[in-house]
């Protein structure tokens, strides 16, 4: 059969950390004059000693240094944020041309971060374009002067 936990109130636990801190009696002697466990006591009175200095904070905002500078940092993140979306818009060029604004030297911005801030498809940075062999310029070559001659064909009279 499960036995139950017993459950004190905060009140209780406040009564009984304080006589921990007092030092008067010993936390077993605490333990047997309020039905507590003496490793308990010495829980809350640990707790209590933590807490103890957040009971005397000033109640009037200051606020912090840090507070500032992260106030300042948002604002130049969005002000930064605004303006990367007021260069795309202006920026009006080809992929071609954007892709060869990346710089792939640079030492802090990757080539996966610039083709982002460019807009580009990062798979099209690694891209080289071949050129037709020469058989299949000379079949188009062929296809297209039989089409002229022949504008009536249909495909597979093309084909044949």
């Amino acid at each position: 059969m499960a036995t139950t936990r017993k459950t004190y109130s905060p009140k209780f636990k406040a009564r009984v950390a304080l006589d921990a801190l007092r030092g008067e009696k010993t936390l077993s002697q605490l333990g047997s004059q309020f039905k507590v466990h003496p490793i308990q006591i010495a829980k809350w009175r640990k707790l209590a000693q933590d807490q103890m200095p957040e009971l005397f904070v000033d109640g009037r905002r200051k606020v912090a240094h840090g507070e500032v500078e992260t106030t300042a940092l948002f604002e130049e993140i969005g002000r930064i944020k605004v303006e990367l979306d007021w260069l795309k818009k202006k920026l009006v060029c080809s992929t071609e041309q954007l892709r060869r604004l990346v710089d792939w030297g640079h030492a802090t911005i990757t080539a996966r971060r610039q083709s982002e801030l460019l807009g580009v498809n990062r798979a099209g940075l690694y891209y080289t374009p071949m050129g037709e062999s020469e058989e299949n310029l000379r079949l188009m070559r062929w296809i297209d002067e039989q089409y002229t001659g022949t504008p009536f064909f249909g495909s597979r009279r093309m084909t044949a």
